[in-house]
């Protein structure tokens, strides 16, 4: 790929000839030349971007400025963890107040999907527009979104709600890690992207007492107080940044860079739009959004009825979803000129082992997690605030944790350790999950099965992120993280999914097999929560339904184990470049390489070794034989 040209050379006229007087082959050359100066003066203005984030940075480069930002970014953490902790609560209250509980799943497909299209799109706009004004926009959807949910009156309007909110919610996740990163060194970063984490060391504690005091039976009223509370505790890091751009409109430097013309000034708003459809790759979105709705859905929408798996508004999806996955893929391949994962990038095993691990890390979360509230509350005899506070004890431990795991690892200034570690505690974990399943003795058993997996989440789950970001350039930063969490939400959907049709397929079946009465196996599939307030846990009803939670939860925890397996396998192939102290790594050049491949990667070299050693051994003793 050519060099980008000079700015002058982007300012001469495509179009000035007389049409007439050009060929057709002429006149398809302009068009390409229209393309790739497009196309450069695109890059220019994502360089502008990178530019004046860089400059934003270097006006909070003080201790006392950086623990400010930090602070702020600590209590947009608070506000959105707080809200993540409890809606999840209150949405499936909402979804039994529908007589829908079962479709708790569908509403978790629908979030993921939402989040998976979300991403590429913040990330790429982000190097155009700027961090501060995406998370501004973040900001309006989550509270959209928010409002919606909280005066749905059915599970259809309750989902488009969640669609919005999702689409603010993950914006501002992302938004913030990116603003973090720009602020930090590779040796710092996990540090800086951690802050926003630390506020779950209180909500873990305090969302019970919440929830239990809003009530489930009013879910609207605790979804709706986050319309306003969050845009609240988002406002001392909007001071922040308008204090940023206050000191650095002062220097030279922004001058000098606002002097340069960005893409909607060299070519107009219509061709930049244009260009920026193809750099979105919007239509690969659509796809991939249809695809993973088509196909992810109706795994959930079943309810374990035979006869529904029949019935058209199941297979039609479910087949035009099939359909539209070679299709996505083709398009990627052969059309898209920006895909959603660039070959030159994803080629590489320091990014590919990446995503790997961070689809199967929310994948397996859900496997395991995704119905752990109600089996902890209808199987496990817990109270609301109990079990509330039980699945969040992941978190809780994992975030202790967090600071003084990120301190030993500007010290150690490595990674790749620590991540073989974490996925191989997960695996233990959902070990632990698999054998306490239900019933008043799996108490103890599930906190300590958490715990272990609080510990192992935060030895891998950010410093994925960290390590991709290490062996890209300050350029392509956002893309590689956008991908990361793409994944990451894509894991989520088939991981809510599978969680989904595991349940709806199995849990009807064996409600009617344990309680051998249709009508009590109906009541007590679609309204648990109903269902436990009239048949107490003295009861012989609720005992047969802890057998049949516990005949599922089995099924959904093996295939959380089994899944564990490769996760440990992709950790190995992970590049381990030293973290620095600077933003990002210097040497890769995007124009050739676009990843830095001269780590020295010690576990890979010990495993290489020992192939090798395998190999020659293996060699010698055939030779014996022969």
């Amino acid at each position: 790929m050519p060099a980008t040209p000079p700015l002058e050379e982007l300012n001469q006229p495509v179009f000035g000839k007389d049409s007439a007087s050009v060929s057709s082959k002429n006149h398809h050359d302009l068009e390409n030349n229209s393309s790739t100066q497009i196309e450069n003066a695109f890059k220019k203005s994502k360089s502008l971007t990178i530019q004046k984030s860089e400059i934003l940075a270097a006006q909070y480069n003080t201790v006392y400025h950086k623990a400010v930002l930090l602070f702020s970014a600590f209590l947009v953490g608070y506000g959105y963890g707080l809200d993540s902790n409890t809606r999840y609560v209150f949405t499936a209250y909402a979804t039994s107040s529908y007589s829908a509980h079962s479709l708790l799943a569908t509403v978790n497909v629908i979030q993921a999907v939402i989040a998976a299209a979300s991403q590429p799109i913040y990330a790429r706009l982000s190097d155009v527009f700027g961090r501060f004004q995406l998370f501004l926009v973040s900001i309006v959807f989550y509270s959209m979104g928010t409002i919606i949910q909280s005066q749905a009156y059915d599970v259809q309007r309750y989902a488009g709600g969640t669609i919005l909110y999702y689409i603010g919610y993950v914006g501002v996740i992302l938004v913030l890690l990116l603003i973090l990163s720009d602020f930090s060194s590779l040796k710092w970063r996990l540090f800086f992207q951690f802050i926003p984490t630390y506020p779950f060391i209180i909500n873990t504690w305090i969302s019970g007492d919440v929830t239990s005091a809003i009530g489930g039976e009013n879910w609207q009223r605790g979804i709706a107080l986050w319309a306003y509370v969050f845009p609240l505790a988002c406002i001392p890091l909007i001071c922040c940044f308008l204090h940023m751009y206050y000191k650095a409109s002062k220097t030279e430097e922004w001058k000098l860079v606002n002097q340069q013309k960005t893409l909607f000034q060299h070519h107009g708003y219509k061709k930049a739009f244009v260009y920026l459809f193809w750099k979105l790759d919007l239509i690969g979105l659509v796809l991939m959004t249809a695809m993973l709705g088509c196909l992810l859905v109706p795994l959930t929408i079943a309810e374990g009825i035979a006869d529904k798996w029949n019935s058209y508004k199941i297979i039609i999806p479910f087949v035009f979803g099939g359909v539209l996955l070679p299709v996505f893929c083709f398009y990627e391949f052969r059309y898209a000129k920006f895909p959603i994962a660039p070959f030159e990038l994803v080629k590489d095993r320091g990014i590919w082992s990446a995503l790997l691990i961070s689809f199967l890390l929310d994948f397996i979360f859900y496997l395991a997690a995704d119905y752990l509230y109600t089996v902890l509350v209808v199987a496990v005899h817990e109270s609301v605030k109990s079990a509330t506070r039980i699945v969040l004890t992941s978190s809780f431990v994992s975030v202790v944790a967090a600071p003084f795991f990120s301190l030993v690892v500007v010290k150690v200034k490595k990674l790749k350790g620590f991540i073989i570690t974490g996925c191989c505690l997960w695996m233990l974990a959902m070990g632990l999950l698999l054998h306490f399943r239900g019933g008043e003795d799996a108490h103890s058993g599930i906190i300590g099965a958490l715990c272990v997996w609080g510990l192992g989440t935060c030895f891998f789950s950010y410093p994925i992120n960290v390590s991709a970001q290490s062996v890209v350039s300050h350029d392509n930063m956002a893309n590689v993280t956008s991908l990361i969490y793409t994944t990451y939400r894509i894991g989520a959907a088939v991981g809510a999914a599978i969680s989904g049709a595991i349940w709806t397929l199995n849990l009807h079946d064996r409600l009617v097999y344990h309680l051998a009465d249709n009508d009590l196996a109906e009541a007590a599939y679609s309204s648990p929560f109903t269902f436990i307030v009239t048949y107490t846990w003295e009861t012989v009803e609720r005992q047969q339904v802890v057998l049949a939670y516990r005949d599922v939860q089995l099924k959904l925890n093996l295939v959380a184990v089994i899944f564990c397996v490769p996760m440990i396998f992709a950790a190995f192939f992970l590049r381990d470049p030293p973290l620095t102290d600077s933003v990002a790594n210097e040497k890769v050049d995007d124009e050739k390489q676009h990843v830095d491949r001269t780590d020295e990667d010690i576990i890979t070299q010990k495993v290489h070794k020992f192939a090798r050693n395998l190999k020659r051994r293996t060699v010698t003793a055939f030779s014996k034989k022969a």
